[in-house]
């Protein structure tokens, strides 16, 4: 009997054990990097700080970027810091910022850290834009700074006007990243520029949209929805249809919260295209 007992519990405590280490295999592992790409790394004497964006690369016009910050010494990730940035353009005769996020923790447990720069202009042979990261790691601070290739992008993709207040404004394409011949979820910023460093988001603004096919006789779409602000991420959201595939000018007019008409045409026979308005292909 004390035999078989023994038995017993001995086979018991092996399944215990591999019912154990199976569990621990099962738990997924998540891929912080999933679908980013490394485009840049900007170095102090302390800390490697490591840039990623879902393309790969920065383009004019609004960028979701990602980073990781590496301890030179233990090759960590540091999963505890505080973050901020400033992007800077350095023109002939001026230095200026553009719209920026915050920089936030995507994960508690994580090393990756987001937010969204809206480039307004593109480099050039003599203008560049750098960027300057500040952090801080259990009270100790550090900075780093490195210039950024933000060339043109291929479409239009970010507007900047002065409004008929006088006020001006920068409104940016964010989604969608592939759009489909169907009613898409659209994604627009608008901001407006309070001094060279400061452009922060607008409020309870409306966006009209009305896309055209300059190459198809400029026909439109149906049921497409204008877009107001959402009060959770601050962006303006609506619907966008496209009916089929080829290059589509996505006209807009910018209104203010009394529904006046700040930039942009409605489109008629005698206006084919707004003077602000945004470009996708697919």
């Amino acid at each position: 009997m004390k035999f078989q007992l023994k038995n017993i519990l001995a086979v018991v405590a092996i399944a215990l054990a591999f019912s154990s280490c199976s569990s621990d295999s099962d738990t997924p592992v998540v891929d912080e990097l999933a679908e980013l790409t490394k485009f840049k790394e900007i170095t102090n004497t302390t800390h490697t700080i490591e840039l990623y964006a879902h393309m790969g690369a920065l383009e004019q016009g609004h960028n979701e970027i990602s980073l990781r910050i590496k301890d030179k010494t233990s090759g960590d990730y540091v999963k505890n810091a505080t973050v901020s940035w400033m992007p800077l353009m350095h023109m002939t005769m001026m230095t200026h910022s553009c719209p920026k996020s915050g920089v936030e923790k995507v994960t508690a447990d994580g090393t990756l850290y987001k937010g969204n720069i809206v480039f307004q202009m593109p480099q050039n042979a003599t203008e560049y834009w750098d960027l300057k990261i500040d952090y801080t790691i259990n009270g100790a601070a550090y900075t780093a700074t490195s210039v950024i290739d933000v060339p043109a992008s291929a479409k239009q993709r970010v507007t900047t006007f002065t409004g008929s207040d006088n006020v001006k404004y920068i409104v940016a394409y964010v989604e969608p990243h592939h759009p489909k011949v169907a009613l898409n979820d659209i994604t627009i910023g608008v901001y407006k520029m309070e001094s060279m460093m400061s452009f922060p988001v607008v409020d309870n603004f409306k966006v009209k949209i009305d896309p055209r096919m300059p190459s198809m006789g400029n026909h439109g779409s149906p049921n497409n929805v204008d877009l107001t602000q959402s009060t959770l991420d601050k962006l303006y959201h609506g619907k966008l249809s496209l009916t089929m595939t080829g290059l589509w000018k996505i006209n807009l007019q910018l209104l203010n919260a009394s529904d006046v008409v700040l930039k942009g045409e409605t489109i008629t026979d005698l206006v084919p295209a707004s003077s602000i308005y945004f470009e996708i292909e697919f």
